[in-house]
């Protein structure tokens, strides 16, 4: 492991034991499920963690952070900080420095993607047809918080400084990141065929029947032991077709923009 694979995993045990001991449901997503199934641990070019609580653990996990705050690691939500721009929770490790390149630059340590799971629909185009709805405001928050980056596209870099300029007519992005979280809410878990990660990267390809979670399954990684899906071949299936097998080495490339990072300085300091 890398020493930032290091430290990311001293942060999973800890988030792991945290939800074992308060009965918390919580799945591996993405790239951290499969780089459990696939490597047993971390895809060797990963750089981060993303795990995912179906919404009422979400909340019940939020509030016992707050009531139970850790001396090393703290959660962030969306709305605390005008430089949090995320429409999610990201568990910081205090110790370390991580400057990710939004709009704000923001500063913070390395972190653990926390990501609520919300019900979509009770079937594929319902589901679909909602997430539409909740995708363009997710959208339009991105346009209006990413950072620019060398190597994009000449016409997204554009499209992003057009964005910052078009007057906030809806009530400017928090507002809009709010009415996307109320319409995440509008559905129950539990009562939902199917379930998405709104935030995630795979757009409706996060759609995913909720028996395919189901009852969390434990499984190795690395040297410790976290949650994946019930059926997590149905679930890796889904967001990656052939999973097993690894891609070409030119996109073995991690996809996250940092600007600059001190695993052994506290962002505090």
């Amino acid at each position: 492991m890398t020493e930032l694979q290091s430290k990311l995993l001293d942060m999973l045990k800890w988030f792991h034991a945290f939800c074992e001991k308060n009965s918390i449901k919580y799945y591996a997503l993405g790239g951290t499920a499969l780089g459990a199934i696939r490597h047993k641990g971390f895809i060797p070019w990963d750089d981060d963690v993303d795990v995912g609580l179906p919404r009422k653990e979400y909340d019940r996990f939020i509030a016992l952070m707050r009531d139970n705050p850790s001396n090393k690691y703290v959660l962030e939500t969306p709305g605390e900080n005008k430089d949090f721009v995320y429409s999610y929770c990201k568990l910081y490790d205090k110790d370390t420095t991580l400057i990710e390149n939004t709009r704000y630059q923001t500063k913070r340590g390395i972190y653990l993607d926390i990501f609520p799971l919300d019900g979509i629909g009770n079937t594929l185009e319902e589901s679909k047809n909602n997430f539409k709805k909740i995708n363009a405001k997710n959208n339009w928050v991105s346009a209006k918080t990413c950072g620019l980056r060398k190597g994009r596209k000449w016409y997204k870099n554009l499209s992003i400084v057009l964005a910052r300029v078009v007057p906030p007519v809806f009530g400017g992005w928090r507002a809009t990141q709010r009415r996307a979280d109320k319409l995440c809410r509008s559905r129950d878990f539990d009562e939902c065929k199917f379930i998405v990660n709104a935030n995630g990267a795979w757009r409706d390809r996060e759609i995913v029947e909720r028996t395919v979670f189901g009852t969390p399954k434990v499984v190795d990684f690395e040297d410790a032991k976290i949650c994946v899906q019930q059926d997590e071949d149905a679930y890796l299936t889904k967001m990656y077709g052939d999973y097993m097998t690894p891609p070409p080495k030119e996109k073995q490339i991690t996809h996250h923009d940092y600007i600059a990072m001190d695993l052994n300085k506290g962002y505090g300091e």
